[in-house]
């Protein structure tokens, strides 16, 4: 059974490991407030419901119950909060002194210009990093990730034992995660 890093941090989180809770923090804050202010144009209800949010999940951890995904879970959990926080104050306050809420997502031109050109950049370094690696770990990859084959089928066809066949992706992926990173902080680096 695998456990994924976000469970293995529920999981502490709600032991009381304040460690756990800040790395959840760090990892979903800033994306729940964009996402947020995305949904509101308002900054500042966006953060309060925010603090709300973790101060919530860290009086009531113990009572939490399991996360299957728990991205979805903390995106959930706040449009909810931030959506009923934005009619609670609409019903508040008049037409007139209403404050420009919307329930809606716009996207600059900046924004989506931004976005595509780190798509751009990484599958051209995708490309280019796939295309270095040794035969053989070429052949895994494809295999593996373009024609969705198991480590056994794959084994089968190369004819090398199964484990050989998890030695061989797991040093091309190492190799790609490391040659990427570098590839593309040196591309960034050119443009600035």
């Amino acid at each position: 059974m695998n456990i994924s890093p976000d469970d293995s941090l529920w999981y502490f989180f709600k032991k009381g490991d304040i460690n756990a809770f800040k790395s959840l923090f760090k990892k979903y804050y800033p994306i729940l407030y964009a996402y947020g202010v995305k949904l509101t144009n308002a900054p500042d209800l966006t953060e309060d419901c925010l603090q709300n949010l973790f101060v919530y999940l860290w009086e009531n951890r113990e009572s939490l119950g399991h996360v299957q995904n728990l991205k979805a879970y903390f995106f959930i959990s706040f449009k909810r909060r931030l959506l009923k926080q934005v009619k609670q104050q609409y019903s508040r306050t008049s037409l007139s002194e209403y404050n420009g809420v919307k329930q809606e997502i716009a996207f600059s031109p900046q924004e989506v210009a931004v976005k595509q050109e780190v798509q751009f950049l990484c599958t051209q370094t995708l490309h280019q990093l796939l295309n270095e690696l040794p035969p053989r770990e070429k052949e895994v990859i494809y295999l593996k990730y373009y024609c969705d084959m198991s480590t056994q089928e794959i084994s089968g066809i190369m004819e090398i034992k199964p484990q050989s066949v998890l030695n061989i992706l797991q040093k091309a992926m190492i190799k790609l995660r490391k040659q990427s990173e570098n590839q593309i902080i040196a591309e960034i680096l050119k443009k600035s």
